[in-house]
């Protein structure tokens, strides 16, 4: 959420910014109401003092033996009047708080200029794309033969979607887990975090799902529940409305949790397999951090998602996100994509972003300074470290032998077991 005082002080400069993303905001009638409210705060404030000095007026009356009914009378109007304007306050002040929800965070100024993925920014790879001079089989073809997934029993359990990972599959998926918890926790030495997977509806706003992405969301009605997109909903929360001392940050965590996304994009190709799904598996990295170090924390965040991939040995790229393909909540994002060679195309498997004190101020999150004791807004971070549907599509075709099995990892290895799917 952007602060109001901002908004006020830096008015044109925000509302330029805020238009990179694609979003048309209104801002003169978002502060007109603003100006409304700040009025009747005034009136208010003005006839509360008239209220008190006439107490004192009615009390000196009564003290001396006289007759204070004509103030009295006077003063219950006034009363009247402020109650009056109070319930007028209130209701546009959930004006103002519902306006000021639905304004996307303000691109950061290093954020490159565009209006869509198109004019994203390639700002390196690592390792060569896997050359085979033999023909290839795609994920879902490998993941068939080495019987790895059962796409056809998990649609008949719960639809399209819903991967059914099995025998080998299912090894490799829960290796793939701990392997990276485990990474994160040696060589970055992060806490870990086991979250719930539903949360109360305060969670996914904080985050800046709620309420503009609702429908994106899967809801159970009868206990006003949300089932996770991301772990970083129920981990971003752990610190809703608390202050943190300045030298307990940064606060590092890592989690692993299944997601859950309505949305699954267009129908077709892009949809086959692991390549887009309504559930899959996450490890999340969040970080607390204080306003001077969250861009470098930004950085280091990348680092630790790359080195997953440098650490599988998969061929990818990062990219830094333009200002139309921000999130709703990011000022500054970059993504990882892997390769994939059967698909012959670039494939996301996490996002790193800053949002800066944007969620901090949604859920209330602060920090006392050590200086002088007062109290800001920290820094969020959050990055996947990594996402498994689209890393496993990239690891079984980048690995696979002329007889259709697939080499596993070294690094991964230990976790499952053998050295050969298949």
């Amino acid at each position: 959420m952007l602060s109001l005082s901002k908004i006020r002080e830096n008015t044109d400069a925000i509302q330029k910014r805020v238009s990179l993303k694609g979003e048309d905001i209104d801002f003169s009638s978002f502060l007109k109401l603003d100006e409304q409210h700040r009025k009747l705060l005034t009136e208010i404030n003005d006839l509360r003092a008239e209220r008190n000095r006439a107490s004192e007026k009615i009390a000196n009356v009564k003290r001396s033996g006289g007759n204070a009914a004509e103030t009295i009378t006077a003063m219950r109007k006034v009363g009247e009047q402020i109650k009056s304007l109070e319930t007028e306050a209130d209701e546009l002040r959930e004006k103002i708080h519902s306006a000021i929800e639905v304004i996307p965070n303000v691109p950061h100024e290093s954020v490159p200029l565009g209006n869509s993925e198109k004019d994203n920014k390639v700002v390196r790879e690592w390792g060569e794309k896997p050359a085979f001079d033999y023909t290839i089989k795609d994920h879902v073809e490998l993941g068939s033969s080495l019987q790895l997934f059962d796409f056809e029993r998990s649609a008949k359990i719960s639809g399209s979607g819903f991967p059914l990972f099995i025998g080998q599959g299912a090894k490799l998926e829960r290796a793939l887990i701990n392997f990276m918890l485990d990474y994160h926790l040696d060589h970055h030495k992060y806490t870990e975090i086991f979250p719930p997977f539903l949360v109360r509806s305060s969670a996914p706003f904080t985050c800046g799902q709620l309420p503009k992405f609702a429908e994106d969301m899967y809801y159970i009605e009868k206990d006003e529940l949300y089932l996770i997109p991301t772990a970083e909903v129920p981990v971003t929360n752990i610190h809703m409305d608390e202050i943190l001392d300045e030298q307990d940050l940064p606060k590092n965590y890592t989690a692993y949790s299944a997601c859950f996304r309505r949305e699954a994009g267009s129908y077709g190709k892009e949809t086959r397999g692991l390549l887009r799904v309504h559930q899959f598996n996450k490890v999340e990295m969040v970080k607390f951090v204080t306003p001077e170090s969250s861009y470098k924390e930004l950085e280091l965040l990348v680092s630790h998602a790359e080195a997953i991939l440098q650490t599988l040995g998969l061929h990818y790229r990062v990219i830094e996100l333009c200002a139309g393909d921000l999130s709703f909540s990011a000022a500054k994002c970059y993504d990882l994509e892997v390769w994939s060679p059967a698909e012959n195309k670039w494939l996301e498997v996490s996002s790193c972003s800053n949002y800066e004190d944007f969620q901090a101020r949604r859920g209330n999150i602060r920090y006392r300074k050590s200086s002088n004791h007062k109290t800001d807004f920290v820094h969020t971070l959050n990055g996947s470290g990594v996402a498994t549907p689209r890393l496993t599509v990239a690891l079984l075709e980048s690995y696979q032998t002329p007889d259709g099995k697939v080499i596993v990892p070294k690094a991964l290895q230990p976790y499952v077991g053998t050295e050969v799917l298949g």
